[in-house]
């Protein structure tokens, strides 16, 4: 009995290893084949310039991580790639294949045009970590159909006259902010511009998009600003990095994204259900963004509840986060040069005067204002790029690119190229002077053609009515020992938070 007992030990443990070996065998014909493929990929995409590779196996991706590690921004690698390699450049990560194109034909092409599909990247933020994000919105929607029956939905929410009869939620809410930085405008109190413009600008399209009233700028309590930064550093995190979701030491930093997203989701959720009892009992409703993302629905035979919040996610973040850091960017730089300070202040002081209610037809006046927020969109677009699919293959300035490719353009790094603008680096309003010469092509921080964002007026609208407010009211500097850096966070934002001291204007005392 003992010799049979041993000998089905023995058989048992022959098993399990002859299962394990089999299973390592068929480990390394899968990671064989692979690589294979890996291989296959780098002919038919290495005819195009680009740097060398890190590896073989995961091409340029640790740059791209090692930077992101380092709070840097991976463009200005891409910007130095732009410079040494040409218009058109190859960047490997595993399989995949980008191409970037810095190019204003190339610009031109595929932004201008309703044939060439947005590229697959756009579904990694229907989803993150497994959880619904932003789903079939307007934003990540990459069917063009179905995307163009959204659009021409929520069209009504930003037409012209829907936008003049904003003007007076824009007025309070930044009459909210002045006086809130009033407090502290003493010339020593050190103020996070970043911060304080978070806060109004999600205090504005909660107000304006969906009839909610936040009031985050004096309620320190409220989650949403950190919720969103969450969700955009888990964006970045997930759809930069192929192994997101299995890098150590980052499991509690998702758990806390997916929180995030559910929250923003439930909002959604409640909001939608506050807006259609107010539409079955009849009440007046405004013709915002959360009435049109309910009309959408009574079109659609197959929408769901899941499909509404998409919208409203969509809606509120990029509402919030690219106007706030555009202003942001915006008093950074104006600091930073205190004769274009001066100049805007002036043609404030003209324009608006001691008004405390800005008015529509004033926006228009307020020319060298708008230089100043084009040129800081210039330099800093705060929703850097875009992509495309090309479905056939097609020669871009002179390479020939194969079909299933992916094109990204880039307007972070095409506003900084010595080639479309003189000294890229040095901030100067003029350029954006009605009767200067522009490129074509090479400014799109709104993207450009059908897929351009539907909010861009409505968003310049709001800047300029806060920032003439500012510019109005305060001097400010910028605390010393700040970096100028910045921190790519799925769109751009001051790494440091622009720390400013505010003093009352004289006229203002």
């Amino acid at each position: 009995m003992p010799d049979s007992k041993q000998e089905q030990d023995m058989g048992v443990w022959s098993f399990i290893m002859g299962a394990v070996i089999l299973l390592l065998i068929l480990v390394a014909i899968c990671f064989l084949l692979y690589c294979g493929y890996i291989y296959y990929m780098h002919m038919k995409y290495d005819h195009i310039p680009g740097p060398p590779r890190d590896s073989f196996l995961f091409g340029h991706s640790p740059t791209i991580i090692k930077m992101m590690r380092n709070n840097l921004v991976v463009y200005d690698t891409f910007l130095e790639w732009a410079e040494k390699y040409g218009p058109v450049i190859r960047v490997n990560g595993l399989h995949h294949v980008m191409i970037l194109v810095h190019s204003p034909e190339g610009v031109k092409e595929f932004l201008m045009s309703p044939k060439y599909p947005k590229d697959p990247f756009y579904k990694r933020i229907e989803n993150l970590f497994g959880t619904r994000f932003m789903g079939q919105g307007l934003l990540s929607d990459r069917d063009y159909n179905h995307w163009h029956k959204q659009r021409r939905i929520m069209d009504p929410a930003f037409s012209r006259t829907y936008l003049i009869g904003l003007m007076g939620t824009f007025n309070e809410k930044a009459e909210d902010l002045v006086e809130k930085l009033g407090d502290k405008a003493d010339g020593k109190c050190q103020v996070g511009m970043h911060e304080m413009l978070s806060r109004l600008t999600l205090d504005v399209i909660a107000k304006v998009a969906f009839g909610m009233e936040l009031n985050s700028l004096h309620d320190d309590q409220t989650p949403f600003p950190r919720a969103i930064s969450s969700v955009m550093k888990g964006m970045i995190f997930e759809t930069r990095n192929p192994l997101a979701k299995y890098t150590p030491g980052k499991q509690a930093f998702i758990r806390d994204v997916k929180e995030n997203i559910q929250l923003l989701r439930k909002t959604g959720q409640e909001c939608i259900k506050r807006r259609t009892k107010a539409i079955q009992d009849r009440e007046d409703i405004p013709v915002d963004i959360l009435t049109q993302i309910l009309k959408g629905a009574e079109l659609e035979d197959d929408c769901s509840q899941e499909d509404l919040i998409d919208n409203f996610v969509t809606f509120f973040i990029a509402g919030q986060e690219t106007t706030a850091n555009q202003l942001s960017f915006a008093v950074m730089e104006l600091a930073r040069n205190p004769e274009i300070l001066t100049r805007v202040q002036a043609e404030v002081d003209e324009v608006i005067g001691s008004k405390r209610s800005i008015e529509y037809e004033d926006l228009g006046k307020l020319q060298y204002l708008s230089q100043v927020l084009k040129e800081t969109l210039r330099l800093y677009p705060t929703a850097p790029g875009t992509s495309r699919a090309l479905e056939e293959e097609m020669v871009i300035e002179g390479v020939r690119i194969p079909p299933r490719a992916t094109l990204v353009f880039n307007s972070y790094v095409m506003g900084r190229m010595e080639k479309f603008y003189h000294d890229p680096l040095v901030f100067n309003p003029d350029r954006f002077h009605p009767d200067a010469p522009k490129p074509g092509y090479a400014y799109f921080p709104f993207s450009l053609g059908p897929r351009s964002c539907i909010g861009q007026v409505f968003a310049q609208m709001e800047a300029k009515v806060v920032m003439a407010k500012i510019l109005q009211r305060f001097e400010f500097e910028l605390v010393e020992g700040q970096s100028f850096r910045i921190l790519d966070n799925g769109t751009l934002r001051p790494l440091d938070g622009v720390i400013c001291r505010l003093k009352l204007r004289a006229e203002q005392k």
